[in-house]
């Protein structure tokens, strides 16, 4: 299952949405494009990640910040990107640009630090916007529980877009996020899945205030759980069968 976009676009640009997702990008493509040289490479990863044991010895702030923007590999980035691009649209249209963007960072300092408690002297260091992004998802869930996600469907050679309201698609991801959390290995490396949990949590958290002011579950009522605006229409789609000459 892999979400690939929701029915309701926001109608206003989202700049800071497309400056993150800009950002993220140009420090990916100066990360594994200008730094070839290995020491270079390393060093870049020890100055700007996030290390847990550089943070419980009053160090590494600047990696505390700075990780989020920093990737794996690419599909490590395009799959951040692209949760960024289907569900941070409509979050920055409710907030605002400046206050989606406090929000934003808000969120992967929650995750990281989230991520840093179960094991503080963890010489692992962490990558990646998930954690923020996680924030941006359990906003989104608050506000548009019934926001139809088009999520792509494929099991061998079944393959189908399927739209599915939010609050399944965001509750199943939350759901894998604390169970892999729960199996995973604290001394381990990996995905760091407490951070995805710490960073939805406090993305939801931090978005009530924004819902109360929109009426609370009077808001719901009034938008049907959907974003404040028409939904766009996707036509649902499959990849035929294709049968064997004989």
């Amino acid at each position: 299952m892999l979400p690939i976009r929701d029915h309701n676009p926001s109608e206003r640009i989202p700049y800071v949405t497309y400056l993150l997702i800009a950002i993220n990008i140009a420090v990916f493509a100066w990360q594994y494009g200008a730094l070839q040289d290995v020491r270079t490479s390393n060093q870049f990863l020890y100055d700007y990640a996030f290390w847990p044991v550089f943070f419980e010895q009053g160090d590494g702030m600047v990696g505390f910040f700075t990780h989020m923007f920093l990737h794996g590999g690419f599909m490590h980035l395009a799959g951040n990107m692209l949760f960024l691009w289907i569900f941070g649209d409509n979050m920055e249209e409710e907030m605002g640009h400046i206050p989606f963007a406090i929000f934003y960072v808000l969120s992967g300092f929650a995750a990281a630090y989230i991520q840093y408690l179960p094991n503080t002297s963890s010489e692992i260091p962490m990558v990646g916007a998930s954690g923020a992004i996680a924030g941006v998802m359990g906003g989104y869930l608050l506000m548009f529980p019934k926001a139809r996600v088009d999520v792509l469907i494929f099991l061998v050679v079944f393959i189908r877009i399927l739209p599915i309201p939010s609050f399944i698609v965001l509750g199943i991801w939350m759901a894998l996020q604390v169970f892999n959390g729960l199996g995973s290995d604290l001394n381990g490396g990996g995905t760091a899945y407490w951070a995805h949990v710490g960073g939805f949590v406090a993305g939801f958290i931090m978005t009530i205030p924004v819902w109360l002011r929109r009426g609370a579950t009077r808001y719901w009522d009034r938008t049907e759980g959907h974003p404040p605006h028409p939904e766009t229409t996707y036509p649902t789609s499959s990849v035929p069968l294709i049968r064997r000459n004989r």
